[in-house]
């Protein structure tokens, strides 16, 4: 049986950090007019952040004199990277006396330094203890996670808080700025709570955006005009709801976008309309999960579109699956 004396081992390094005498590189961290000289140790801190391995690799490949190593660290604050050594030397982190966006400045900061460990804490730090400040901070908590490939976490949280709160968002916020993995990824949720035509109708406002010389009359686009915008929102049309839109909807919001959708899509749709009892070519989405009685048209609940194709959807179920 072996026992770890990890504590005695935590102040040993801590006291190794904050040592005058036992360094071989300094870290200039900050810009001016705040900036600040760190001393550390290079196996250290290579062990501990794969990004500062692969820039001390770097340096030294450049420079192979026995000299002291200079690295700068310019996106990242002093009081920030003091925390960072800390838990890089001792594995202690303190959040007590530090307001949410330094902490926040903490998490991006560990992102950087690719400190894995430190980001997933300090997601679920913020998710079960700061969601009422992400929520009032949310475009810059949105755009700020979504620039990353690490921060699934504070993603997902996001896409969340989306669904459940559309009209927060589209109608506050500039959503035409959001990155298209950000929408797709909203746009594909069963529970989205928005009716579809608000769906396709922001779709085209964010395509349209994305092309600032398309006019927004699509009767005076050419065929080039379309091919650009299907070329847009090519990731987002078959996660669109035709199927659960009224007629009406189809009839003026839709179908002068005919170009967009593939021939057999708009086909199988018209025909939806004009007879219910017809059968689509190809798989077809359930309308979303509507929570809120609000959100759900009466004349979307009778529609005989979204009957018939759940009733198709039940005639290709085998026996045994009922």
């Amino acid at each position: 049986m072996s026992t770890q004396f990890l504590s005695k081992l935590s102040q040993n390094y801590i006291e190794l950090l904050e040592d005058d005498e036992y360094y071989d590189i300094t870290i200039e961290v900050g810009e001016d007019p705040n900036v600040k000289i760190f001393r550390a140790q290079t196996s250290i801190l290579c062990y501990r952040s794969p990004y500062l391995r692969r820039i001390l690799a770097s340096n030294k490949n450049r420079n192979n004199e026995n000299i002291s190593a200079h690295i700068k660290l310019s996106n990242i604050s002093p009081e920030v990277f003091q925390i960072i050594l800390k838990y890089i030397y001792g594995g202690i982190l303190s959040l007590d006396e530090q307001d949410t966006l330094e902490i926040f400045k903490l998490l991006i900061a560990a992102e950087e330094l690719l400190l894995q460990e430190l980001v997933d804490y300090l997601q679920k730090y913020f998710i079960e203890n700061k969601s009422e400040w992400m929520e009032q901070h949310f475009e810059f908590i949105h755009r700020t996670s979504f620039q990353s490939n690490s921060l699934l976490e504070l993603q997902q949280f996001c896409t969340n808080f989306m669904a459940n709160s559309p009209e927060k968002i589209f109608k506050s916020l500039d959503f035409t700025s959001f990155p298209e993995k950000s929408l797709v990824q909203l746009i594909k949720r069963d529970d989205l709570q928005m009716k579809e035509i608000e769906v396709w109708e922001y779709l085209l406002k964010w395509g349209l955006a994305q092309n600032p010389t398309l006019l927004p009359d699509p009767n005076t686009w050419s065929d080039d005009d379309f091919k650009t915008m299907e070329s847009t929102l090519q990731h987002y049309l078959p996660l669109v709801r035709f199927f659960s839109l009224s007629s009406k909807e189809f009839l003026k919001k839709v179908r002068p976008y005919k170009e967009l959708l593939r021939r057999q899509l708009y086909e199988d749709l018209l025909n939806s309309h004009l007879d219910p009892d017809s059968k689509p070519t190809n798989n077809v989405l359930l309308p979303r999960n509507i929570k809120n009685d609000e959100i759900i048209d009466s004349k979307i609940i009778i529609n005989l579109n979204i009957i018939s194709i759940i009733s198709r959807r039940i005639d290709k179920m085998g026996i045994n699956d009922i």
